[in-house]
């Protein structure tokens, strides 16, 4: 049974009294040094309360009323206390809080459910501060939590509070070994199960974040673009068939612009400005990002821009369906002898590689024209191509320099 005493003192909010000349009264619980504090929903004139004897008076209905219900408060807020003292776990003044108000306690939640009440509230954001494809996100992580609880444990849920860094490790096994995702898409995962498990701890459910000690599993980040006599080729190539030829041109343009693939199925003649410089731009939102991109138009996209503008047509390119434009690129890849995978990643890639960096574009106009959240992330995934390119050049100056 716990040592601790609770103290219980209301309290009036003096500093706020409105028109009528009362203020609210609030409940401070403190128990092992720390504070709980909560409106009763009770008003009342200051001058009728007694802090010493912590009642309403002179004795009238009203003021027995106030009474009456303050000493229901107190009475279950000691009841909620020694019930957790029989129970013999550790607990906190919050959880004597929540049981006095009749409310679940952190052992009373589950991984699940608490995920699913996430989802819920998050739900009502999509369209004002969230997108679709966000919340179908957070919901398939849910699911693989889901599942894995049931494969690992035998059971529907798992405890909230039971939540610590082996269930993390094991999750991130299971996610490898028997979904088969990689290491990147894993960490991913967890990242997006970690900001309901967050707000479990602010919310007091948890006692300690068990994120502090996890630590997500390097990636090798390689980066895969075509090279500069790779997009020639590619370039050059004429098809026969004409739905090779048009996936060719999409993915040909999204190497001179680096649009991905949402921006590019999206693209219409709204979007194509003439700039300051005189110039065409494109200039649109990025879908994942939430950020303006103006991307000045290079010859040959310019070129394309015109070869599939229609005039009964808002939108550029009638571009497949993702699954369907990956497929077809994996044709073209295997007809032209390139030995990469393909797909508008590997354009978006090959615009920041290949056509920007490698023609000397400095790495912070290279994050602006991709529309990065910021520097940061376009460091991290084209440091080495700088790299490489700083080498290459060195290695032509060595060449001059050596007699």
């Amino acid at each position: 049974m716990s040592k601790y005493k609770i103290n219980i003192i209301f309290l009036l909010t003096r500093s706020r009294i409105n028109k009528l000349g009362i203020c609210s009264i609030q409940c401070r619980i403190t128990y092992n040094k720390i504070r709980k504090e909560f409106r009763t929903g009770l008003f009342i004139n200051p001058i009728l309360w007694s802090i010493k004897r912590q009642i309403a008076e002179p004795p009238n209905k009203e003021n027995e009323l106030i009474n009456k219900q303050l000493s229901l408060i107190e009475n279950k807020i000691r009841q909620a206390f020694l019930i957790l003292q029989i129970q013999g776990n550790n607990f906190t003044v919050n959880d004597i809080y929540t049981l006095s108000k009749g409310e679940k306690q952190a052992k009373d939640h589950n991984v699940v459910e608490y995920f699913e009440t996430y989802l819920n509230k998050l739900k009502k954001l999509i369209g004002v501060s969230i997108k679709q494809a966000t919340w179908d996100k957070f919901y398939y992580v849910k699911n693989n939590v889901k599942s894995f609880i049931k494969y690992h444990y035998k059971a529907n849920d798992f405890p909230l509070e039971k939540i610590n860094l082996q269930f993390l490790e094991e999750l991130d096994y299971y996610l490898k070994v028997e979904k088969h995702q990689q290491q990147i898409t894993i960490n991913k995962s967890i990242q997006r199960f970690k900001k309901p498990v967050k707000i479990a701890v602010a919310e007091g459910y948890l006692d300690k974040d068990p994120f502090i000690l996890h630590k997500s599993k390097r990636v090798k980040n390689q980066i895969v673009f075509l090279t500069t006599d790779e997009l020639a080729k590619l370039e050059k190539h004429q098809f026969a068939q004409s739905r090779l030829q048009s996936v060719k041109d999409w993915f040909v343009f999204s190497c001179y612009t680096g649009l991905a693939y949402n921006e590019l199925n999206s693209l219409s003649k709204k979007h194509i400005i003439k700039g300051f410089d005189g110039g065409m731009w494109i200039e649109m939102l990025r879908e994942k990002t939430q950020k303006n991109i103006s991307i000045p138009l290079l010859p040959i996209a310019r070129a394309l821009i015109d070869k599939y503008m229609v005039d009964n047509s808002e939108v550029i390119f009638q571009v497949l369906s993702n699954q369907r434009y990956n497929s077809y690129l994996k044709e073209i890849a295997c007809i032209l002898g390139i030995n990469k995978r393909l797909t508008t990643h590997t354009a978006r890639k090959t615009f920041a590689s290949t056509v920007l960096l490698y023609n000397g574009v400095p790495m912070e106009i290279v994050s602006e024209l991709l529309g990065h959240s910021s520097m940061t992330v376009t460091q991290e995934s084209y440091g080495k191509v700088v790299q490489k390119k700083v080498s290459e050049e060195m290695n032509k100056l060595n060449k001059k320099l050596t007699p």
